[in-house]
This record gives structure tokens, C-alpha cells and sequence, in this order.
């Protein structure tokens, strides 16, 4: 048995998400059909995460388990040939055969783009958060600082069906910094994981920063802003 880990980039527009939900598309979904029929039987495809319906990425990770004796730059090629334009398999090898993308991630990292320009671009416009209303950047700025370090991020995370399973919502958070450039604020930040819509609740909180809505911006605020939208956000990056 082989354990085949890859690198995969991909438009989240058109799919509900990562995770394999009957009768939508999903990444995983295609994933697992392709992969499957290479094989010959059924084949689990792993990831470092479940990106939520609409969210893109630039550096997913995932792994699955083969027999067939393929060259894994043919497989990538093969697997390529199948997939739909709106996925790529970036980079494939062979790994330990206890590899898992998720339990094995030391940190992640996410970028969420906002367009300031009065017009957006429709070649930009699936891809961001159009927000041309005024806001105050340097607040938001020091208040993205505010999210560095240990936190129980309770406030920030959606619902979800893992809950009942009791997990800590205490995360750590490497780095949390918004960068405006030329029509566009750029928010990036690394941690040890994340919860269901934590990435896009933290920009939603920096935005009601930016209009005035949050008096302290020097302390992490107890409740989260509006859940931003998911076709602004990309994963771009796993460590190991």
C-alpha cells in the first residue's frame, strides 16, 4: 500500500465546500470518484481541512491510500486529465504511511481579501469582498493585532456537528495582520487551526471596527461582527 500525499488548488465557487455531502459537488467528492476509479475501488481522499461552501484555495493538502503501482507524477497527470478546470493537483509523492493531512498540521494559514475600489472588477469580483463604503483602516489594523496569541475563540466559530463532541475552541494564533494596498485590504493570519467560520467572523468583527461599531480596539472583543463572505477567503498554506 502506497500513501500519496498532494497539494491541491481550487475555485470553491462552484462547490458546497470540501467535505462529501450527498447529491452536491464537493471537492472531496470529485476527489474520491476520480481517485476511485483509478484504483479500481473505493479510496478515502483526507484533508488538512474543511473549507467551507465558496471558500477557494491556494495550497490545500490531502492524502489517500493506493495499491495501484502508478508513478505519482503520472497519477498527478492522470488525475488532472479528470478533474474539472476549477481543480489542480499542484504537486503529488509518496509519504510515512501514518501521514494525515489534518491530525499531522502544525499550522494553517488563510488570506482574506477585501476590494476597496468604488468599482469592482468582474475578472476580481468572485474572488473578493467588495466593501467601497468608508472605514477607518488603522483601526482595523490594530485590532487584527488583538487576535495574536492563545484565545478560547468561542465567539468567533459557527455551530457545528463537531460540537457535541465537547473539543476546545481554544486556538493559537501566530501572526493576525491586515494590509491595505492599492484598492484592497489584505488580511492574513497563521495558527495552530481553526474553527467553522472563525477566519471569516474575525473579518467581519475588523470591519465593524473599521465603521466605528467597536469603542476598544486594543483587546479582543467578546462578540464576533457579521460572518463575512466565503468567496473572499483562500487557505494558502499548510505546515507541517
Amino acid at each position: 500500500m502506497r500513501r500519496i500525499k498532494i497539494i491541491l488548488a481550487y475555485d470553491g465557487g462552484s462547490y458546497h465546500g470540501w467535505q462529501i455531502q450527498p447529491g452536491l459537488p464537493t471537492i472531496q467528492g470529485i476527489l474520491e470518484e476520480i481517485v476511485s476509479g483509478i484504483e479500481g475501488k473505493s479510496v478515502h481522499v483526507a484533508g488538512s481541512g474543511r473549507t467551507d461552501a465558496g471558500v477557494h484555495a491556494t495550497a490545500q493538502v490531502a492524502a489517500f491510500t493506493l495499491e495501484n503501482p502508478i508513478p505519482v507524477t503520472n497519477l498527478r497527470r492522470a488525475v488532472n486529465r479528470l478533474l474539472p478546470p476549477t481543480i489542480r493537483i499542484l504537486s503529488a509523492e509518496e509519504v510515512d504511511a501514518g501521514f494525515h493531512p489534518r491530525f499531522g498540521a502544525k499550522r494553517k494559514t488563510y488570506e482574506y481579501r477585501i476590494a476597496r475600489t468604488e468599482v469592482c472588477s468582474p475578472f476580481e469580483w468572485p474572488y473578493v469582498h467588495h466593501y467601497p463604503y468608508p472605514l477607518a483602516e488603522q483601526r482595523m489594523i490594530q485590532l487584527a493585532s488583538t487576535f495574536e496569541g492563545e484565545h478560547d475563540f468561542t465567539p468567533f466559530a459557527a455551530s457545528d456537528d463537531r460540537d457535541e463532541e465537547g473539543h476546545s475552541k481554544v486556538r493559537t494564533i501566530y501572526s493576525s495582520v491586515l494590509e491595505p494596498r492599492a484598492g484592497l485590504l489584505t488580511y492574513r493570519v497563521c495558527g495552530s487551526g481553526f474553527l467553522k467560520h472563525m477566519v471569516r467572523n474575525i473579518v467581519g468583527t475588523l470591519i465593524e471596527a473599521g465603521k466605528g461599531n467597536i469603542a476598544d480596539v486594543n483587546s479582543l472583543p467578546e462578540r464576533s461582527g457579521p460572518t463575512a463572505p466565503a468567496k473572499g477567503l483562500f487557505l494558502i498554506a499548510v505546515d507541517y
